[in-house]
């Protein structure tokens, strides 16, 4: 065969195969309309259900092992538990001082706690401390739900 020759039947395949792969493709991307297929009904009756036969095991046998009679377990009591009491974690509470001012007479008191200075008036809440009252010399904080006299400390 000549070269002119080949050179035209491979392009002739060559056109022939791209023909058939841009076909398919065109076929995927615009598909044919389908109809929807026809669904019959039927009517359903469900099946009855037959009861299973059940039976136990009665155990009252002589144990091969220890060859002793089994005995019948004993009913438990449940056992009342009370709640937990509210355990309050230890603080520790110094009291160092206070300044009144002149104005208002209101009362401001140096406490330390667990090792940080805070100042407090009456009824102030800082880590589950309150101050209820105070005077020159001792001070009543309530830490949780329990009350405390701290006195002042030098």
């Amino acid at each position: 065969m000549k070269k002119q020759t080949k050179t035209y039947v491979l392009l002739g395949l060559v056109a022939l195969i791209w023909g058939l792969i841009g076909f398919r493709i065109l076929g995927a991307l615009s598909p044919q309309p389908t109809t929807a297929p026809e669904v019959s009904t039927s009517s359903f009756s469900p099946t009855s259900v037959k009861e299973r036969d059940t039976f136990s095991i009665v155990a009252n046998y002589r144990d091969p092992f220890l060859g002793t009679l089994a005995t019948k377990a004993k009913k438990k009591i449940p056992v009342r538990r009370t709640a937990p009491k509210e355990i309050v974690p230890a603080v520790d509470i110094r009291y160092t001082g206070f300044i009144t001012d002149k104005n208002t007479r209101q009362k401001v008191f140096f406490l330390s706690i667990n090792g940080q200075q805070h100042l407090m008036s009456a009824k102030d809440k800082i880590e589950n401390v309150t101050l209820l009252s105070g005077t020159r010399n001792t001070v009543r904080v309530r830490i949780g739900n329990k009350l405390r006299t701290v006195t002042l400390t030098q």
